[in-house]
């Protein structure tokens, strides 16, 4: 694959967020909107990454920071003024150019691959994403004359017979750089004063550049995102996608729609998944293994084979080993947890002292009671047993009992006729 450059379209803004932060700034499953799209560009191959920004300038840099290169766009003026801000910075370069909205978190670099790969191997000047799409409301539409596009027309300039076309633009395009910055000086300000990138498309056919387009797949990758309500759709159906590729990969999963699965997560063959179970990015789970109902496997947990975290459990920074079970309403953080441990019913790792946080560890075969509190940092020998409502507070050797509880007293008659 030749040198390929991604630059993304981050500049504009609008107000129906309704919100203090920018539709690019929004949290999707765990990551700004803004940061999916350069990540799938990277994933895709394309290390090379530059952002146009405007007002949001901080906003994007405080997201993505030194991850990509920023190019300021002073007025919002179109998409097609946003590539005249980027004109400079092409300059020189060799090769093709992928132009992203910054506004489709959904796509993925399989995607941008295919485009790349297809404007490479037939060598257009512009290969476009396209999708049909039976509401196309807000999106420009395809127009084709004996199979070819010949151009796109913004919604805001169709005529009624135009927008009644399924063929839409993605928000996705490939351009042979040399091809793009011969043209896009010479684009027109529109009736409403804008500058449309896509007038581009219309300018190459004219100067029998070639110009091909690649139909989407899956249409949730190219949906885009400016509301509250449309943010919701898209998680859902990220959500639906991740689950659905570990239910391919041999993992169970009772009720995809109530199982919060984030990326990069790693899950074993025949592992099961109860409803109302989140875990998060960087989790390593391994086979056979029984998860939640309602439980939470935070970020840098790592899961042996055969290992049960059951219902109404927590567990962070945790590393359990082969056949340990959690089984229920316990919080294990910072801890290190052996080969056939059991840990009883309400027991926590008190891992934090108001600064700093301090690891558990406990050791094989150990059988820690119910209620008991581990106060970190302590280690627990194996073939250990801690007492139920122990509060432990220093090291135990191993294959000890460790008590630490009061003593109990009865009182005989203390109550009687009160």
């Amino acid at each position: 694959m030749e040198k390929v450059i991604g630059l993304v379209m981050a500049a504009g803004v609008d107000d129906r967020m309704k919100s203090k932060k920018s539709k690019l700034a929004q949290e999707l499953y765990g990551k700004a909107v803004i940061k999916r799209v350069v990540d799938s560009l990277k994933k895709a191959g394309i290390e090379e990454v530059a952002v146009i920004v405007g007002e949001n300038k901080q906003e994007i840099e405080d997201i993505l920071k030194d991850e990509v290169t920023y190019l300021h766009q002073e007025s919002c003026l179109g998409t097609g003024h946003a590539i005249m801000q980027a004109a400079n910075y092409l300059e020189g370069k060799h090769g093709r150019v992928v132009i992203a909205n910054g506004n489709i978190p959904l796509i993925t670099p399989k995607t941008i691959q295919t485009v790349v790969e297809k404007s490479e191997n037939e060598n257009e000047a512009a290969t476009i994403l396209t999708g049909i799409i039976s509401e196309s409301t807000g999106y420009g539409r395809i127009i084709r004359r004996d199979n070819r596009i010949e151009e796109i027309i913004e919604e805001k300039e169709a005529t009624e017979a135009e927008k009644k076309i399924l063929e839409v633009n993605a928000g996705l395009y490939c351009f042979e750089i040399s091809k793009l910055l011969e043209i896009i000086g010479k684009l027109q300000q529109s009736s409403i004063g804008l500058y449309y990138l896509t007038d581009v498309i219309k300018m190459f056919n004219t100067k029998d550049f070639k110009v091909g387009g690649v139909l989407v797949e899956d249409n949730t990758e190219i949906l885009s995102l400016n509301t509250k309500a449309q943010l919701e759709m898209l998680t859902r159906i990220l959500r639906i996608r991740i689950n659905t590729m570990h239910m391919n990969n041999g993992v169970t999963i009772e009720d995809i729609n109530s199982t919060y699965i984030y990326e990069d997560v790693e899950i074993g063959i025949d592992t099961v998944i109860h409803p109302n179970t989140t875990i998060k990015s960087g989790v390593m789970i391994g086979e056979d293994c029984n998860i939640g109902p309602n439980a939470y496997i935070r970020e840098g947990c790592k899961l042996a084979n055969k290992v049960k975290v059951g219902s109404f459990v927590e567990i962070k920074k945790a590393i359990i080993e082969e056949g340990s079970k959690v089984p229920h309403l316990s919080y294990m953080g910072d801890c290190e947890i052996g080969t056939k441990c059991n840990i009883g019913c309400g027991t926590i790792t008190c891992n934090y002292d108001g600064k700093n946080k301090h690891k558990t560890k406990i050791g094989d075969n150990c059988f820690i009671g119910s209620n008991v509190n581990l106060v970190a940092p302590v280690n627990i020998g194996a073939h250990t047993l801690i007492a139920a409502g122990s509060t432990i507070t220093a090291d135990v050797p191993a294959e000890s009992l460790g008590i630490a509880r009061q003593r109990q007293t009865n009182k005989e008659g203390w109550n009687q006729g009160k």
